[in-house]
């Protein structure tokens, strides 16, 4: 990356709006594999077409894991932790059942948000007729502790050995997280005015997932010369839960994503998500931070 120019911008979302001075890339949007500005859910069925299972990475960066997975009807993923890092799930389709330690197993369905706190066993099970679609995300670099030596994945450079866990604790849930929501309650809320603005799903120091809901009709016309804002400290991307979401980003061309896309920013480029179509539209905002920052660019001085 080029070294950074300095921009006057106003900052807005960090508090108060004051003046400052920021650093902007004089390379905006790289975008290093596997991240892509949009990756179609029809294009990876297409990819993966024919196959009863499969897995496609979607983001690996800096702050993030996100990965795609398909599973065969009665697929189980092993009882296992992560001994420091919170997890979180969203259906796309079909149904799994979940079952973390300090909660009554449950069954997930499209449109539901499951996440597990650190150090809290947890197993899935696809229990629909069919296949089950998820959208999986983690810390980067997280690891995963395993109860049984016969589920150990091979992992090159690494063995699996015997090791004992002191002081573990069940994770807590705090803030506004929660072990199961679904789409219907949260866009019901909503409707039904008992929530208002940006709900949060996953909140964490390493991590968040913002649920954010409405109509195009409620916006102010569209302004050709809003670029929107940026992020200087981490990328942001978005999987798309209804609707479709129209997407102006720096250096790329306009993008209508639709349901079950994800659409990546990196840091340092300028954005503009808005609910798009005559529908209501959703998006699950993602990013490595539960308060990012976001820098518009200031009126020049007069």
């Amino acid at each position: 990356m080029k070294t950074a120019s300095l921009i006057f911008f106003l900052v807005a979302a960090c508090g108060p709006a004051q003046e400052l001075w920021a650093p902007k890339s004089d390379a905006p949007g790289a975008y290093a594999p596997p991240h892509k500005p949009w990756t179609k859910l029809a294009d990876l069925k297409a990819k993966h077409a024919g196959q009863a299972e499969w897995r496609e990475l979607i983001v690996d960066d800096e702050h993030l894991h996100a990965v795609y997975i398909q599973s065969k009807p009665g697929a189980k993923e092993p009882r296992a932790l992560h001994p420091d890092t919170r997890a979180w799930w969203v259906v796309m389709e079909g149904q799994i059942r979940f079952d973390m330690e300090g909660q009554q197993p449950f069954v997930a369905s499209k449109g539901s948000m499951v996440q597990v706190p650190m150090q809290t066993l947890f197993s899935l099970e696809t229990t629909s007729d069919g296949p089950a679609l998820r959208f999986e995300v983690n810390i980067h670099g997280a690891k995963t502790l395993y109860t049984r030596q016969a589920d150990t994945p091979q992992m090159p450079g690494f063995n699996w050995m015997p090791v004992r866990f002191f002081n573990r604790a069940v994770g807590v849930y705090g803030r506004n997280n929660k072990p199961h929501a679904t789409f219907d309650e949260l866009a019901k809320d909503l409707e039904e005015g008992r929530r208002k603005g940006t709900l949060k799903v996953v909140e964490d120091d390493r991590g968040a997932a913002n649920f954010i809901y409405g109509y195009e009709k409620n916006l102010p016309p569209i302004n050709p010369k809003d670029k929107g804002h940026y992020h200087p400290e981490g990328a942001e991307f978005w999987l798309i839960m209804a609707g479709q979401i129209r997407y102006p980003i720096e250096g790329q061309p306009l993008i209508i994503a639709g349901v079950g896309d994800v659409v990546y920013v990196p840091k340092f480029t300028f954005h503009l998500p808005r609910w798009y179509g005559p529908g209501p539209s959703c998006r699950l905002a993602m990013n490595g931070y539960p308060g990012i920052c976001h820098l518009f660019e200031a009126a020049p001085a007069k």
